[in-house]
């Protein structure tokens, strides 16, 4: 079977969406070499975190029009090489399909991430929420079948899109082999006297904006001597925190790092004391999942879709702007941290495990 991806996500994004879709070509080719998967990539590649194999095609741009204007071709063109490389199904990786494809004998699957700018409409600028709006329920309105990454986001597609839930699956998002992996203590000493890191800290994984809620975290550990480091793109909220931390002499205790390698980044997982991620509203939470693959006790939101990702051994904040909440909670795991519950997570991650999604997503792309 030939099934093609909008691959611009896995060769221009570094994170979220570029995880999710390698994830899944990565998985499908591995338990299912049998298929051709097409990658349909808009423009020259700038990441190269996927191992192409055999039964990985790449395609690009073929022709003035489609070559000058590479989001033409992605949005509406694409659909007459999808029919030359005779695809039986086309799946939208990131919210977003072709135009015309529901004209064309082709199956059209679609992953919707969230709807975050629709639930939080203040956090997003009002041409942007216009515009992933039009996409996404255009894109739901025609697939053949709509796959959201969490249960959270099914509900949202239904309240928001008015679609029926039956034409709605919910498949989780996979785990890099790469967190899966058990670390030496060599390892990690070298990855933090590379970065110049404490023997123990409290890490956070994510793009430092106001959604994420980094600046919680930092209030919480004020008044003790704990240490945090802080991974992801700095936006202006990180400006914020580093604002707080000067004037409440914290400069040597938190600590932000960009531009990891996937290996370096596992074994600062593998390092850390415990994971707190007090983000406000995400479609699903991966770095949960890395988090319990590293055996390292998790603290997030009690509300909306955390509890799918860390199951009942993790740790939920009632207000996740609680600084004094979370200083209590972070005080007691790092003092005495539970080895059993720590265990009992680490096993409940394994439904992310990479052959129950590759089963999951098979069954979908052959029941069209």
């Amino acid at each position: 079977m030939n099934i093609g991806y909008d691959a611009k996500r896995i060769f221009h994004n570094n994170t979220g969406l570029g995880n999710y879709s390698r994830d899944l070509v990565r998985i499908l080719s591995s338990y299912y070499p049998d298929n051709q998967y097409f990658l349909y990539n808009p423009k020259p590649a700038k990441i190269n975190r996927l191992e192409i194999k055999n039964n990985m095609i790449i395609r690009q741009p073929q022709g003035f029009i489609s070559k000058k204007i590479p989001s033409l071709w992605r949005s509406k063109l694409i659909v007459n090489d999808l029919k030359k490389d005779k695809i039986k199904i086309y799946h939208g990786l990131s919210g977003e399909l072709p135009v015309g494809i529901d004209k064309t004998p082709i199956k059209s699957v679609v992953t919707i991430h969230d709807l975050i700018f629709l639930r939080y409409p203040e956090l997003y600028k009002p041409i942007d929420r216009k515009i992933y709006t039009q996409k996404f329920k255009k894109a739901c309105q025609i697939a053949d079948k709509i796959v959201a990454i969490s249960e959270q986001t099914k509900k949202d597609i239904i309240d928001f899109f008015k679609i029926p839930a039956e034409q709605i699956d919910v498949i989780y998002q996979g785990c890099h082999q790469v967190f899966k992996t058990l670390y030496l203590d060599k390892a990690k000493q070298e990855v933090k006297q590379k970065y110049n890191l404490p023997d123990e800290f409290i890490l956070n994984v994510g793009t430092i904006e106001p959604r994420k809620n980094a600046f919680t975290i930092v209030k919480a550990i004020k008044d003790t001597d704990y240490h945090l480091v802080l991974v992801g793109r700095k936006t202006p909220y990180a400006s914020e925190i580093q604002k707080y931390i000067e004037e409440n002499n914290m400069q040597n205790r938190i600590h932000f790092l960009e531009g990891l390698s996937l290996k370096e980044f596992a074994i600062i997982y593998q390092s850390a004391k415990l994971f707190v991620y007090p983000s406000i509203y995400e479609g699903f939470g991966i770095p949960i999942i890395e988090a319990l693959f590293s055996k390292i006790p998790v603290i997030t939101n009690k509300n909306g879709v955390f509890s799918e990702a860390g199951g009942e051994f993790s740790y939920y904040l009632e207000d996740v702007y609680n600084e004094f909440e979370m200083q209590d909670l972070i005080i007691k795991i790092y003092q005495n941290p539970d080895k059993e519950r720590i265990d009992k997570a680490h096993r409940f991650a394994q439904k992310f495990d990479d052959d129950v999604i590759a089963k999951q997503w098979i069954n979908l792309y052959k029941s069209l």
